[in-house]
């Protein structure tokens, strides 16, 4: 099923919104220094050297033996992918992939919700911001703020939690223009998402940002269908080959070729939070509940949350 329309240039008559001054800030804030030094998101991704992370499941996810591992390489990325920059509770630096999706706003980012979960009613001491072709500490299109309650993760994904709840691992992020003014998808194009069309995609051109690198990385594979063996991460996934995807690169799209460029069928999470090593990546699987979640977005509905337990 068609979820969204694709653009993957800006238009010629791109319509500006008003100089955005939190831009401004953020853009000042996310230095070169601090962005390169910026820390996975999704520290349960394998580790350069295909060493399971230390919480990982005892359950195998990695390669098969004998199974071929397509190369990655670095390359200076798509407009229409990019980073996450945030700071956590403690201040330091966190980072996760992301990509743009085409919507009526022309504003919104899609990603794994492991990566957003916790920034549900974003406040500006998050410093939370998308950076579209972040490369070589460069930002060629400028810094774009995530809205105040622009994050959109399923409520299905907060109750049962990243485990249990592999299945709701994607999110939406609805952004604010950057300093100039310039809405997303009008400064670098989108994507369509695509929800309901199976597991077997080929080609597949997956791209991530791994933490503290100075360019982004691609790798062109093809999608296969995985059933859970780990009762701990119930469903079932699209399921991908490619080296070095590590912490970082969680959110990075999962690309099709379409009529004029690309669109996405699935995001590094799901299973695992997007797997266990380095070679093996995840994703939830795009259905209703994607859709759902992309219409709540486009509607600016109230975004899920964490339950408040009674009498809390």
């Amino acid at each position: 099923m068609l979820c969204a329309g694709l653009t993957t240039a800006a238009s010629a008559d791109s319509g500006k919104a008003n100089p955005n001054p939190l831009a401004g800030r953020l853009n000042a804030y996310w230095t070169p220094a601090r962005m390169a030094a910026a820390l996975p998101g999704d520290p349960r991704k394998g580790t350069e050297t295909g060493t399971p992370a230390p919480t990982a499941s005892p359950e195998v996810d990695g390669p098969q033996p004998g199974e071929y591992i397509p190369p990655s390489r670095s390359f200076d990325g798509i407009p229409q992918a990019g980073t996450f920059f945030w700071t956590d509770a403690t201040g330091t630096g966190r980072t996760c992939s992301g990509s743009v999706v085409h919507s009526p706003g022309r504003d919104l980012v899609l990603s794994a919700g492991h990566c957003l979960k916790g920034y549900a009613g974003t406040s500006p001491k998050r410093h939370l911001a998308f950076v579209p072709q972040y490369h070589d500490t460069l930002k060629p299109f400028g810094i774009f703020p995530v809205a105040t309650d622009g994050v959109y993760v399923s409520q299905q994904y907060y109750d049962l939690g990243e485990h249990a709840g592999a299945a709701y691992d994607f999110a939406f992020a609805v952004t604010e223009p950057n300093e100039d003014g310039t809405l997303l998808e009008d400064a670098v194009g989108g994507v369509r998402l695509l929800t309901g069309t199976g597991y077997y995609h080929i080609p597949v051109r997956m791209i991530g940002y791994p933490a503290g690198a100075e360019k982004p990385l691609e790798c062109w594979s093809w999608t296969t269908r995985w059933d859970s063996d780990d009762p701990a991460d119930p469903g079932t996934f699209p399921r991908i080959a490619c080296d070095a995807f590590v912490g970082g690169t969680s959110g990075g799209p999962m690309l099709v070729p379409w009529p004029g460029g690309w669109a996405v069928v699935g995001v590094i999470g799901g299973y695992h939070t997007g797997g266990n090593t380095p070679q093996i990546s995840y994703s939830a699987y795009f259905g209703s509940a994607t859709q759902a979640l992309y219409r709540a977005a486009v509607a600016g509905d109230p975004p899920a949350g964490p339950r408040v337990a009674a009498g809390s």
